[in-house]
């Protein structure tokens, strides 16, 4: 995401490199591509000139610290006012207690507000919470019939009432407030302790469409209004919210489709233009593509300093920690099988597109285009190797290395790739394993020494010879007091 906008920071970052101090004549010319940048990652105009103008009021006249360069300080300066930008953020949701605590989520059609009612649902779920869906979109085609389903997908219930659908323009009035109204008993009945309301759409903001909502709000008063923007639209976006604001009195943003932005104009003038924080980002279909929104991580991402707090926030939600603390023991005995080389793969990609999580390792993106490697490729790469791995029996699967070239050709039929590709797995495999039997062995200093490097990005920019290891991989660690034959 923000591809575009990253570049253009990295490159006005590096042609400040070498400098001795930051000039007033450098900082224009570096604030004059900085606008330009911004202006074309579709960002709102006033937001543009204020962000400048901060960003230039800070750089002038400070001399650059001995520790680091103009290049340096002037990341730290407009990451500072990128964040002041974008935040704060509480990402919490308001709770009562007795329940239940209503959500009211708004949104135009196409937004993927339904969507995000599940993806919402899924995440309180995670948090504890028992949510319960209400299908008061009551116009739009199918509307009910997909929040039953993405209901299904989360795990919780969903409240629908057929008998009150209709055609555009021929609903009943005030049929959405009964369902809205209805579902909340529902939900008291059955324990629930979060209703989120899937309330109307349209392809526009109209004068019947904010009626509806305002009658819905002021009659069942929700904790908590929710407004669900495309931030592929950008400016319209932003506009969108403005106009929401002014009639429902917004408690957050969730801005969807930030995998497919990348310009990420939405993101950084909303705060700013509607006066509401953003509290959730929709990355990808999935109902787990949810994210809770940190300007720090996002300014960073923006930076191209990668959001290394993020990744292992969410590897620690994500991944099975039961199977990794039997890794980490296997690892510690120089044992990485091909399941595990296999399992490893499965794990990451619960972590969202490849493309997210190379954004969030500093320096990852830049060594993936000096690859000619990008996101998509490389999800292709991991679903090749998962069906190379189920083409290949138990024997193989625990032993690679007995793989001839009869069980090449076997193993490529049965995935659908070629000896080529599985021959080429089998060597990142077993690249892989000599890195983790390396690492698994190393003491505590080489580890450390290892995360400094991944944190300042500096494993992105190290040549294939950097991480030295044994040549027979992992070994027995020696016993120092037992002497050797002379």
């Amino acid at each position: 995401m923000f591809d575009a906008l990253t570049d253009r920071f990295v490159g006005i970052f590096r042609s400040l490199s070498g400098r001795g101090q930051l000039s007033q004549e450098n900082i224009r010319d570096a604030m004059r591509e900085v606008r330009v940048a911004l202006l074309e990652a579709d960002v709102n105009l006033d937001v543009v000139n204020d962000f400048i103008a901060k960003v230039q009021e800070q750089s002038l006249g400070t001399d650059v610290i001995k520790s680091l360069q103009p290049g340096q300080l002037m990341v730290k300066i407009c990451y500072d006012e990128l964040v002041k930008l974008m935040g704060p953020v509480e990402t919490g949701l308001y709770t009562v207690n007795p329940g239940p605590t209503i959500v009211m989520m708004a949104g135009l059609q196409g937004s993927g507000k339904t969507t995000t009612c599940g993806k919402l649902a899924l995440y309180l779920k995670s948090k504890g919470h028992q949510p319960m869906l209400v299908a008061a979109d009551l116009q739009r085609p199918a509307a009910v019939q997909q929040l039953r389903v993405v209901g299904t997908q989360a795990g919780v219930p969903v409240y629908t009432d057929d008998s009150k659908i209709g055609e555009h323009g021929k609903v009943a009035r005030g049929s959405a407030v009964a369902v809205c109204r209805a579902g909340i008993q529902q939900a008291k009945e059955l324990g629930r302790d979060i209703v989120i309301l899937d309330t109307a759409g349209r392809l526009a903001i109209d004068e019947e469409l904010m009626a509806e909502l305002k009658e819905v709000n002021d009659t069942v008063k929700p904790h908590n209004v929710l407004l669900v923007l495309d931030a592929m639209t950008g400016q319209d976006a932003v506009e969108s919210a403005r106009r929401f604001n002014e009639k429902l009195e917004l408690d957050g943003l969730v801005l969807t489709k930030l995998d497919s932005d990348t310009r990420g104009g939405a993101l950084l003038s909303a705060k700013v233009i509607t006066g509401k924080p953003i509290k959730f980002l929709g990355i990808g279909e999935k109902l787990e593509r949810l994210e809770e929104f940190r300007p720090e991580g996002m300014a960073q991402r923006i930076l191209g300093m990668g959001d290394v707090v993020g990744l292992v926030n969410e590897a620690m939600e994500k991944f099975d920690q039961e199977e990794q603390e039997k890794l980490q023991a296997k690892l510690e005995k120089g044992q990485f099988s091909f399941d595990d080389f296999v399992s490893q793969m499965r794990q990451m990609r619960k972590l969202g597109p490849i493309s997210k999580i190379m954004g969030m390792i500093p320096g990852m993106s830049d060594l993936a285009k000096q690859a000619n490697m990008n996101g998509g490729a490389m999800e292709g790469q991991l679903t090749k190797i998962e069906a190379i791995y189920n083409s290949m029996n138990k024997a193989e699967r625990k032993n690679p290395d007995i793989v001839d070239s009869n069980r090449r050709r076997r193993i490529a039929a049965g995935s659908g790739t070629t000896t080529v590709d599985v021959s080429t797995t089998i060597k990142q495999y077993s690249g892989a394993r000599d890195m983790m039997r390396a690492v698994g062995g190393m003491g505590m200093r080489g580890k450390m020494q290892i995360a400094r490097a991944l944190t300042g990005g500096g494993l992105a920019h190290a040549g294939p010879g950097s991480l030295r290891l044994k040549k027979g991989g992992w070994q027995e660690k020696k016993d120092r007091n037992k002497k050797g034959k002379k």
